[in-house]
């Protein structure tokens, strides 16, 4: 651009309130920070002028990233002090003349970085970072929106001088820098949040590595990508020699503009975020930004710009006593609360490093004390009023009385009523009981969906014993496998079924040819013989080596559930809940509980129509079914249609998304349930 002459307007708000003219400042420094240049025509640079009152004063000066940085900006305040200076004293201006100008050092750089040395450079890149790097995820308060935004805010937090001195002191015995140190401690905050194994952070670099470049206004800075594995869950000190080491060797291959990084790097783009990282670290090393002058005190004075480049950058400041952190952070994506809890965070894992460096990661504290005793005290105030010393057949025993005609199954057009699989259950129990089961007895349930299945679930456990649910669809060896694993001694089946077992023949009891055998046993409730300590059922998971593992819960656990599903989705003898997990997830016991022990119908459905999801969803209209537990990937596949009866929708086993809530949540309740095995099925809801 041709040269232009430079505009000061002066905006005069001495004449109103203090707290209106603070006001303003920062609604005027946020219209020029948003005020787009024109990069064609020029200039790429502006300056106003407004008066506070006499004797303060604020001058905004603001450039388009391309023609300045953050050490551009120190160079041109240290310059126009200087002139200052020579004005009001009245002497010649004597800037020095600069060895080489900006176009000199972009022409070089340009004749230098291209063929044999530019690929050399973006090898190392390539091989260090990978292709396509995974996005870091962070817990957000809201969803990522399709298209990234850049509306932010800043917040600020100040580390104690003793820990300031401390981490001082780390980084000089490992060889560090205090860069590298909090480098180290912010990636592992990033882990501990995302669970992540590989974390990408970038952070700029003011790339003037030759000391030509020291007095220069121009864009240098470059970004830079510290790549750290969290792989093996290193000690701390172990972490941070990697992070030295990562770190030297990315300054070592700085020459390349991050542009191009990007472009050998990442061939799958997305709108929604930034290319390579989401996160930035950045340690503040400007030059001198305050000035004594005749007449005139001149400071630097950043004013909050309302926006960010990322997700989230940290941005630390040190001075002589202690670090300070500015946190930025992207405001569609988290709330300010969440952003205050993750400054405690960092502080607290970097009190906890300075105390035990030798610590691996996983072991680091990052929650305060005041928020540790929150979570586990007081919001974990959660006991309440149930039937604790009832056995789960002893609360269905209980539904039996209450509704004795209410229908307790219905499969394939037909139902039993709760006095009828009563009846049946007990005659089963006491054929069990003469074969010998016992509290803490494992017996198995192989079969498909039906009027036997149900009524064997409740037999075993009338019968004192555990049961252990298997698929049938299931492969036989599998099967096998947890059979002999858990110690079985009888497995329940379907006479079909029984050729295509595995299972030893003398184990196995048909319930369906059974009937008429145990028909004339007594159908009156046994007495029971066992406790709510005892075990109820066992359920197989896959088992972080590969082979299932059997979780064993007990009956006061499966009384406890069926009383918070009851609360917590309005069962009543009126709900129709359906069956619609396989018999080997917990889900299908949660599903039975939620009916048998709160007086509702367990609605049966056979397999191939729970394998589409239109027959499905015709189903559940037909069954008038009114409260159903669907992992979200089945959800997602329904055809969207009119449920009337349709009250209440649980999600569990996956990540639910906020389309599928949109969805199916209005007119009815809608629930995420969270919970390992070892809960008795559901920790949260």
């Amino acid at each position: 651009h041709e040269p232009q002459p430079v505009q000061l307007p002066l905006t005069d708000l001495s004449a109103k309130p203090q707290n209106e003219r603070e006001a303003e400042l920062k609604k005027i420094t946020q219209e020029e920070n948003r005020l787009p240049f024109d990069l064609k025509q020029g200039p790429l640079f502006r300056a106003r002028l407004i008066r506070m009152s006499e004797n303060d004063h604020v001058v905004l000066f603001t450039m388009h990233h391309i023609i300045s940085d953050g050490w551009s900006m120190g160079i041109f305040m240290q310059e126009i002090a200087k002139l200052y200076r020579s004005f009001v004293l009245g002497e010649q201006p004597d800037l020095p003349e600069l060895d080489i100008q900006y176009a000199d050092y972009a022409a070089w750089q340009q004749s230098w970085l291209q063929g044999e040395v530019l690929e050399k450079e973006l090898d190392f890149w390539r091989e260090t970072i990978g292709m396509n790097p995974p996005v870091l995820e962070l817990p957000f308060d809201h969803p990522r929106p399709a298209v990234q935004t850049f509306n932010g805010k800043n917040l600020s937090i100040r580390l104690n001088p003793e820990t300031s001195a401390a981490l001082k002191k780390l980084s000089q015995k490992e060889g560090a820098t205090p860069f590298m140190t909090l480098l180290a401690a912010f990636q592992t905050l990033l882990h501990r949040y995302s669970g992540q194994e590989e974390i990408l952070v970038g952070s700029p670099i003011a790339n003037r590595n030759r000391s030509e470049t020291e007095k220069l206004i121009g864009f240098f800075v470059n970004n830079i990508v510290l790549k750290s594995d969290f792989y093996d869950d290193p000690e701390f000190t172990d972490l941070l020699r990697r992070v030295r080491e990562n770190t030297l060797n990315a300054y070592a291959h700085q020459d390349v503009p991050f542009e191009q990084v990007v472009d050998a790097l990442q061939t799958e783009r997305s709108l929604s975020h930034s290319p390579i990282f989401q996160v930035m670290f950045v340690m503040q090393n400007l030059p001198q930004s305050f000035f004594e002058l005749p007449g005139l005190t001149m400071r630097s004075a950043e004013e909050e710009s309302g926006s960010a480049k990322f997700d989230l950058s940290l941005i630390v400041n040190e001075a002589p006593d202690h670090f300070s952190f500015n946190f930025e952070f992207n405001t569609d994506l988290f709330e300010e609360d969440t952003i205050r809890r993750m400054q405690q965070h960092f502080v607290t894992l970097l009190e906890g490093i300075v105390a035990d460096p030798e610590q691996k990661v996983s072991a680091l504290p990052i929650i305060p004390a005041e928020e540790e005793r929150k979570i586990t005290v007081e919001w974990n105030q959660t006991a309440a009023e149930f039937d604790a010393d009832l056995c789960a057949h002893e609360k269905f025993q209980q539904m039996v009385q209450a509704h004795a005609q209410t229908t307790a199954v219905s499969f394939n057009g037909q139902s039993w009523t709760y006095a009828q699989l009563n009846e049946r259950a007990n005659q089963l129990a006491r054929h069990l009981r003469e074969k010998g089961v016992a509290p803490d007895h494992i017996v198995g349930i192989c079969m498909e969906r039906s009027f036997e299945m149900v009524a064997g679930i409740m037999a075993v456990l009338k019968a004192g014993g555990a049961f252990l649910p298997l698929d049938p669809a299931y492969p036989a060896e599998r099967l096998s496998y947890m059979a002999q694993d858990s110690g079985t001694r009888i497995i329940l089946t379907q006479q079909n079924l029984t050729d295509a077992l595995l299972f030893e023949k003398e184990k196995l009891l048909a319930v369906d040819s059974l009937w008429s055998e145990i028909a004339g046993l007594d159908s009156d409730d046994l007495p029971s013989v066992t406790t709510p300590d005892n075990l109820g059922y066992v359920i197989y998971t896959s088992g972080s080596t590969g082979k299932p593992k059997g979780t064993m819960l007990p009956h006061r656990g499966m009384v406890n559930l069926a009383n918070e599903q009851r609360k917590a989705f309005n069962i009543s003898a009126q709900s129709r809940i359906l069956q619609f997990s396989s018999l080997s997830f917990d889900a299908s016991v949660w599903e039975t509980l939620m009916a048998l022990l709160n007086g509702a119908a367990l609605v049966l459905v056979n397999r191939e129509i729970l394998a589409s999801g239109e027959e499905l969803v015709n189903k559940m209209a037909q069954e008038k079914v009114t409260t159903v537990t669907l992992p979200p990937s089945v959800l997602a596949v329904f055809p969207k249609t009119e449920l009337p009866h349709l009250q209440t929708i649980i999600t569990a086993g996956e990540k639910c998304t906020t389309e599928l809530v949109k969805n199916w949540a209005p007119g009815r309740k809608f629930f995420n349930a969270y919970g390992p095995t070892e809960t008795t099925v559901c920790a949260s809801m």
